[in-house]
């Protein structure tokens, strides 16, 4: 199938055409041939831990091939019984079986059919021998201290490469260094001996990595015997050996790695320096190691060969040696001889051509022997080419060319079929292509023929040869279609045809649509440390979906499949996330989309932006007394545009290390002139702002110092304080120590009565108060402050006016009256006091009330002032919050910022009757089929004389639908219980009883209860106002007759505790000790216990069940048997006590309103005061605030009334 891609895909596929339409013609095995050899084993070695050691051999031909072998040049006949043969090929194993060094040698092997020989190049079977040192004894070695000495390590011979190390029998290496040294022979060569290297355990140990073998010498002694008179001596070499003279010659492969090694003994240690006579040591590929004792140059060439020297020195003297050092090269291929395939008649020509040093000798053979034993070797026959004329089949024939030199020999193989065929297609026939719309098509037709043919397209239709610029047909018979389009669908026809015949096949052509990709966003820009979130939507044809594959990569390096290690970048298919985006994510990010057909790619830039790095080179020049130029350079912006600098100064009269922002610069200037303050030592520093944020300040400047000055300004906000009668206490803002100007600051204060001629009084202080006694009580002064220093005033100070101390008011307001509004609120009138009795800024007035006493039962109360303070110059003010039916008194003071004056006389009033409060509580205490008995208790506060109770019933049920609102007037305040009859039995009742006196009555408490079906009898009913949908704790019945009481608090209405009360009474006391014989039973006990297990389970079952079925709270209780009156005060005064799920009630309620009025006033208390009152006792200590403010804006008082009133700021 055609593969066409865009891209990389493109270039890959052209150039897998491009060499395959390049390649040599290959015969096809049906056609007969020479053999050729495909498959030969280099180099083999009979390592000893291998199970088998495999020589191979393998060849194809037409006719098949047959194999022969020699070793050494002479015939070896695999035939051995110890040999294993392989099948149709040469290849033999030979198992390590003990008598594997019989093989050993140099093995070629020929494969022959009946029209040539192939020969293999030489295969070298290596048996190695295990490597051993001799067994030995190793005289000790002695020597004095001073001398030099060579431990010899001999290794054994054995495989290539050898590693050679000195240790000691504890396997610690033995330390190299400038005295120190081992060559490259192994031997340990000591330059000059210390009594340190005295030691019984000098080991040499031969390692053979390729045969996975370590071997050891025995241990050396070596003893160095102190020495009182050690001679120092100028340096001999000891390597080279002393017996090579001053020079020696070397010869070294090209491409090899060149090591001379110079070790000299002497004292003290000689110094080993190197160099190239004629010429430098090559750069880059020369290291000199072993502390200089080694010369090492990697990748030999020709350049290298030449004289080399290395000097040892101390300084008694010097010694040196010249390695003359040859380059030479094994054989290798200039031109090979290639294969050809001839038709009869035709001529041709074989080149060989080979390199290297010395010069390689060229030896042709012909089917694997001489050319003169060969009838139709060649008509020319030549070192470096073989050539024909008018081939014929009997030239055919295998032909050899051997290169050789002492370093080495090499052998190739060239074919010569001589071959007259018809054409064989070798493509199959009706091969199905597809191709993508807008690019090439390829449609393959792979041939041999011999004589050459030509091969022709067309299309079945047709019956006549494609033309155009859009068609070309390739050598090996490949038609391209450039371009396709839905036109070139189609089925196509590829004739082949030379000199003997021809033959054709057909092809069929499909075109698909172009994959297509679109990767959004495009060209993003993202913060550092934020995501990023890149998706790469993919459109391809129908039939290639199941092959298409999406794949990620940022500046052309691929993602793993699910992204990064770490998880920070995550692709699930066509998205990919970038988790805390850092500066190395910016880069051009591809999604590729890979087809059976074609692959495209789109890309997106993705810029990470990031702060600012701090400006760098901060320069100050034009220095001035008042004024400096500061430039810098800009750091990197990070792809985001510096909008502006911040400058930064640090000066001494601050904190140390305390920096300030003295001006902004904008973001396309580096330079600019800074406004300086006298007398500081500056120091600045600058950071830039783009978008993303600010940069990390840049590294400070040098200092500059202004010289100091006189003031520039004088101190601001002149204020007074005072705390005693005719003082002014004069304060001002100090000047900063930045604004001093100079040493010495001081203030000079200067100050006189407001409109007197007199002069002005002054004094010079250095801190920033000064405490001035005056004549008169508040008093206006005109008030001046200058700051001055050693080196002059500050500019003309400005006056300000100040009073002097106040002193408290001297005179009380009279009462004029106390108008009583209703039951807890009063307005109160008084007259102000005089202007000049106020000695000071009038504040204002402040009423203080006290309740002395209760009308209902006349008793004294105990006096807690309360206090309202009133702004301003007024003279009336609103009291609210009182309790009814009681007796107050009440006095008016005014008072200024100095503090209250005296107090007016008590004046007493009384307020009237109002409505009760709810009765504390209601219970049903027993019901009954028909009946109820209710009993309540008599509420917390009664605000007049209680007439009596109004209780009102009516059936609910668990739907909207309520029932009609029945009412009993109750006209014996006495009375604290009452039995209800003739109600429905198994009926569910709400109760709401409200106390009345004669202004009304007040707000109801409510009960709900079930009477009793048939054949049923009550005992006790607990009340049902828990909410269902809270958690459920159970009651705990301590004691018979016992009450528990819950309160049940809204959310919505803040601050109101008393809204829902329900009272909960354990079995009442007429059943207490009924089963107390039986309760004490073990059956009895067992038996209530399992009453309460199953009675448990029930409940916590239906309780699943109503949660389920939705919330049931308090609020929706409310809401299904509303209390008529509550619902009325919600509507008017909590508005926002609702919410969107509220459905209307089936029926309707009949208003509860009549006689009753509101216990409580709505009265704004802007109209009462500042609302900064607070309470004192009698002696006017402060015991808390009044009306502090809260939730809903609740005042309350220590008092026994509690009111509500909106509050506005």
């Amino acid at each position: 199938m055609g593969l066409l891609s865009h891209g990389r895909g493109l270039v890959l596929s052209l150039i897998f055409f491009l060499l395959k339409f390049t390649t040599a013609t290959e015969i096809p095995l049906s056609v007969q041939q020479v053999p050729t050899i495909i498959k030969q084993s280099r180099e083999q070695v009979a390592f000893p831990f291998d199970e088998y050691f495999q020589i191979e051999c393998e060849a194809k031909g037409n006719p098949e091939p047959v194999f022969r072998w020699t070793k050494d040049d002479k015939p070896f006949h695999p035939s051995d019984p110890r040999i294993i043969m392989s099948n149709n090929s040469g290849t033999f194993k030979i198992p390590n079986e003990g008598h594997v060094s019989h093989f050993q040698g140099k093995y070629r092997c020929f494969a022959s059919n009946s029209l040539g020989v192939a020969m293999s190049e030489e295969i070298d079977f290596i048996v190695p021998s295990v490597p051993k040192f001799p067994k030995e004894k190793i005289e000790p070695l002695e020597v004095e201290e001073g001398d030099s000495i060579v431990l010899n390590c001999n290794p054994p011979k054995g495989l290539p490469p050898l590693h050679i190390y000195w240790m000691n029998i504890e396997l610690e290496h033995i330390e190299q260094d400038e005295r120190v040294y081992m060559s490259q022979d192994g031997d340990l060569y000591f330059a000059n001996v210390e009594e340190k290297d005295s030691r019984n355990d000098y080991c040499c140990f031969a390692a053979f990595p390729r045969l996975r073998t370590i071997v050891q010498k025995m241990p050396m002694k070596l003893t160095v015997n102190s020495s009182n008179s050690i001679k120092q001596r100028k340096p001999r070499l000891l390597l080279p050996p002393p017996e090579q003279g001053d020079s020696s010659s070397l010869t070294i492969l090209k491409g090899d790695r060149l090591l001379l090694e110079c070790f000299a003994e002497g004292l003290p240690t000689p110094q080993i320096e190197w160099n190239k006579l004629e010429g430098d040591l090559p750069k880059g590929r020369e290291t000199k190691e072993n502390h200089g004792k080694t010369l090492k140059i990697e990748n030999v060439s020709f350049q290298d060969k030449g004289l080399y020297r290395c000097t040892a020195s101390n300084f008694l003297g010097i010694a040196s040696h010249i390695f003359n050092v040859t380059v030479e090269e094994p054989p290798y291929w200039i031109k090979k001889p290639e294969s050809g395939v001839f038709s009869t008649g035709s001529s041709g020509i074989l080149l060989c051509e080979a390199g290297g040093y010395p010069r390689p000798t060229i030896k042709w053979r012909v089917n694997g022997k001489p050319p003169h034993n060969h009838p139709f070797a060649g008509d020319v026959v030549l070192p470096n080419e073989i050539s024909f004329t008018n081939l014929h089949p009997n030239h055919t024939a295998v032909y050899q060319c051997e290169a050789s030199n002492v370093h080495g020999t090499i052998l190739t193989n060239a074919n010569i079929d001589v071959v007259d065929v018809l054409p064989l297609i070798q493509t199959k026939d009706e091969e199905n292509y597809a191709t993508v719309a807008g690019y090439s098509a390829f449609l393959h037709c792979e041939f041999f023929a011999s004589p050459e043919a030509v091969v022709t397209w067309q299309t079945v239709d047709a019956a006549k040869p494609l033309e155009g610029r859009r068609y070309h047909v390739y050598k090996n018979g490949t038609l391209q279609i450039r371009k396709a389009t839905e036109e070139d669908a189609g089925s196509y026809s590829c004739w082949v045809e030379n000199a003997i015949g021809k033959t054709a096949v057909t092809a069929s052509l499909d075109i698909r649509n172009a994959t297509k990709l679109t990767v959004t966003p495009k060209n993003p820009r993202v913060h550092k440390s934020h995501m990023l979130e890149l998706h790469c939507e993919s459109t391809c044809d129908f039939h290639l979906k199941h092959s298409l594959k999406l794949s990620w990569s940022k500046d052309g390096t691929g993602f793993e499949t699910n992204g990064t290690e770490d998880g920070r970048i995550v692709i699930e298919g066509a998205n990919m996330t970038i988790s805390n985006v850092t500066l190395e994510d910016q880069g051009l990010y591809s999604c590729s989309a890979q087809t059976a057909l074609d692959s495209v790619t789109e890309v997106t830039q993705v810029t990470v932006l990031d702060v600012p790095d701090p400006p760098v080179n901060l320069h100050l020049s034009e220095r001035q007394n008042r004024s400096v130029r500061l430039s810098w350079q800009a750091g990197d912006d990070h792809n985001s545009n510096i909008s502006e600098y911040i400058v930064e100064f640090e000066g001494n009269r601050e904190e140390p290390g305390k920096w300030e922002e003295l001006t902004r610069v904008q973001g396309e200037e580096t330079t600019v002139v800074l406004p300086l303050a006298p007398y500081v030592r500056y120091q600045f520093r600058v950071m830039a702002l783009n978008e993303v944020g600010r940069s990390q300040p840049s590294q400070s400047s040098d200092h500059h110092e202004t010289p100091p000055a006189a003031p520039d300004k004088n101190p601001q906000n002149i204020r007074v304080q005072a705390s005693q009668p005719k003082e002014m206490i004069i304060k001002w803002e100090p000047l900063k120590s930045m604004e001093q100007n100079g040493p010495g600051l001081e203030y000079k204060v200067s100050w006189k009565p407001q409109g007197a001629p007199e002069e002005w009084e002054e004094e010079t202080v250095t801190n920033h108060t000064l405490r001035v006694m005056t004549p008169t009580v508040y008093a206006p002064y005109d008030v001046q402050v200058q700051a001055i220093n050693q080196l002059g005033s500050g500019p003309e100070p400005k006056s300000v006016t100040l009073y002097s101390g106040e002193d408290y008011p001297d005179t009380a307001p009279v009462i004029h009256g106390v108008d009583i509004i209703n039951s807890t609120l009063v307005k109160v009138e008084w007259s102000t006091i005089p202007k000049d009795r106020v000695h000071g800024h009038l504040r204002g007035y402040q009423v203080n009330w006290w309740k002395t006493r209760n009308l209902l039962d006349r008793r004294t109360h105990p006096k807690e002032v309360n206090i309202l303070r009133f702004s301003g110059q007024r003279n009336y003010g609103m009291v609210p919050s009182l309790d009814a039916f009681s007796e107050f008194h009440l006095t008016v003071l005014a008072y200024n910022s100095k503090g209250p004056g005296p107090e007016s006389e008590p004046y007493i009033f009384q307020t009237p009757e109002g409505v009760p409060e709810q009765p504390s509580f209601l219970k049903v205490i027993k019901v009954d089929k028909d009946t109820v008995t209710l009993s309540w208790g008599l509420p917390k506060k009664l605000n007049g004389n209680l007439t009596g109770y109004l209780l009102q019933y009516q059936i609910i049920n668990d739907t909207y639908d309520i029932g009609e609102l029945n009412e009993v007037n109750i006209t014996s305040p006495l009375k604290a219980s009452w039995h209800l009859s003739n109600l429905n039995a198994a009926t569910k009742y709400k109760f709401y009883l409200r106390a009345c006196t004669s202004k009304g009555c007040g707000k109801p408490v409510t009960e709900e209860s079930a009477t009793l079906g048939e054949g049923s009898k009550g005992i006790r009913k607990i009340s049902e106002g828990i909410n269902p949908t809270q958690k459920i704790h159970p009651i705990e019945v301590l004691e018979p007759g016992a009450e528990n009481i819950v309160h049940l608090m809204t959310k919505n209405w803040a601050d109101n505790d008393s809204i829902f009360q329900d009272v909960i009474e354990t079995r009442g006391r007429e059943y207490a000790g009924l089963y107390e014989d039986i309760s004490t039973q073990g059956w009895f006990i067992g038996l209530m216990c399992a009453i309460a297990l199953l009675t448990l389970i029930l409940l916590t079952v239906c309780f699943v069940k109503r949660n389920r079925g939705g919330k049931y709270s308090v609020k929706e209780k409310e809401d299904l048997h509303p209390d008529p009156e509550v619902q009325s005060v919600k509507d008017e005064t909590f508005g926002e006590y609702s919410d969107s799920d509220e459905k209307p009630l089936k029926g309707s309620l009949r208003s509860l309103t009549r006689d009753m009025q509101a216990t409580g006033s709505a009265d704004s208390l802007v109209e009462y005061g500042e609302g900064d009152q607070g309470l004192f006792n009698e002696d006017g200590s402060f015991i808390g605030a009044y009306a502090t403010s809260k939730e809903k804006g609740s005042v309350e008082s220590n008092g026994s009334s509690t009111a509500t009133f909106p509050l506005r700021a």
